[in-house]
Parts: structure tokens; C-alpha cells; sequence
């Protein structure tokens, strides 16, 4: 695959290591996210996708395998420069919004951007251009709790794209809002995945959203196949 954003080799992790407990989640994954690919990664619950999705995410680390993202391995490298390319080349969305409940919806998106450098009126500018594209831009200064459900997880796709990622990890993005909710909302994300040029990997259990994707993979017995 050419040009690939988002490449995993060998991944493996296990918990509780040495002990009767040990749970082997990752045995040996293979991924790789081609840029501008949107890409639905598929599997039951505890079968280790959010571990998945937070190594691949520099959230976590890999007992083995490797990591790179845009050609870079991410193996060895010091928290400093983990946590900054972090910041610089990964947007994250969860099944729940986790806005910041004291700041209104444009400054839970500027606010990521002024930690990354960026200026506060070019953060204010992209923070109400991003609203806009997925129609929550009349709720701007409104804090989250005013929000509906669909509109706080919209707000919180833009804040994900914030300091223009190169790659989106999504876990469960729709899985808490009721179906009519989940597919309006699953098509804002879409809209601005695809505006942006965006390479995403996202987990879900619904096979109608995944079908809506470039490509779904399954996480089965600890491999993705």
C-alpha cells in the first residue's frame, strides 16, 4: 500500500504478564492505513480494539511489533517527543465527548490549538470554520452541558481536528446516541474526514456505519484479519 499514514507490524500486548490472569489481547496485528483512507475496524467487546487504538494512538505502548506513523517508528522515542507528535499527528474521538464542561463548544477547539502554538485569533477562526462544517456553529459559545448529545459529539470531532491531524483514531464515535442521532452524526464525521483528506481508523460495532467506510478489518483472537 502506497503512501501509508498509519503502518503496524507485529503488535503484540499482554496484561497481567506472568500471572494466572495473563491476557494476551494483541498477538501479532498487522495494519496499515493508507492516506486519505477511511478505514472501520470491527470487533466485540473486550477484544482489545481501544488497545489497539491507543497504541496506534502513542497513548500506550507494544510488548512487540511497531509503530510508524507517516514513515516515522515511534519505538524509542523519549515521552517529550511522543506527546508532540501526539499533539501534531493524531486527533482522538471516544464514545463519549469528554468536553471540558466549564468552556464553551469553539473553546473546547481553540484551546488544543493555543497548546500546540497556534495563534488565538487563527484558533477562534478554525474553531468556528470547523462548527460550521458540521451545522453546530449557532451553539459556539454555548457550554456542553447545553448541547444535545449529537452536538457535543460534533463539537468533539472538531476538536479532534483541531491541529489538523494527519490521522483520526475513533472509538465508538456514535455508540452512545440513540440510531437516528448516530446517522446524522456519523455523517458529519464522515464530511469532514473526507474535506480534509483525513486517513481514520475507526471502531465500531455497527456494521451499517462500517459498511459507509473504505474498508473493514475484523479484530479476531488478538489479529486483525
Amino acid at each position: 500500500m502506497s503512501d501509508p499514514v498509519l503502518d503496524l507490524v507485529g503488535l503484540e500486548k499482554v496484561y497481567n504478564r506472568g500471572k494466572a490472569s495473563e491476557v494476551a489481547v494483541l498477538r501479532g496485528v498487522d495494519l496499515t492505513v493508507a492516506r486519505g483512507e477511511v478505514v472501520a475496524l470491527v470487533a466485540p467487546s473486550g477484544a482489545g480494539k481501544s488497545t489497539l487504538l491507543h497504541i496506534a494512538g502513542l497513548l500506550d505502548t507494544p510488548d512487540a511489533g511497531t509503530v510508524a506513523i507517516e514513515g516515522e517508528a515511534m519505538a524509542g522515542l523519549g515521552d517529550r517527543r511522543r506527546t508532540e507528535l501526539r499533539r501534531r499527528k493524531v486527533g482522538f474521538v471516544y464514545q463519549f465527548h469528554h468536553l471540558l464542561p466549564e468552556f464553551s463548544a469553539a473553546e473546547n477547539i481553540v484551546l488544543p490549538q493555543l497548546a500546540n502554538g497556534t495563534p488565538r485569533a487563527v484558533a477562534e477562526a478554525r474553531a468556528r470554520d470547523l462548527l460550521d462544517r458540521v451545522g453546530v456553529l449557532p451553539r459556539a459559545d454555548h457550554r456542553p452541558a447545553a448541547l444535545s448529545g449529537g452536538e457535543q459529539q460534533r463539537v468533539a470531532f472538531c476538536r479532534a481536528l483541531a491541529n489538523a491531524p494527519s490521522l483520526l483514531l475513533a472509538d465508538e464515535p456514535t455508540g452512545n446516541l440513540d440510531p437516528a442521532t448516530s446517522d446524522r452524526v456519523f455523517g458529519a464525521l464522515m464530511e469532514l474526514v473526507r474535506s480534509t483528506g483525513l486517513s481514520a481508523l475507526i471502531a465500531t460495532h455497527n456494521l451499517e456505519l462500517a459498511a459507509r467506510m473504505d474498508r473493514v478489518v475484523r479484530l479476531d483472537a488478538g489479529r486483525v484479519v
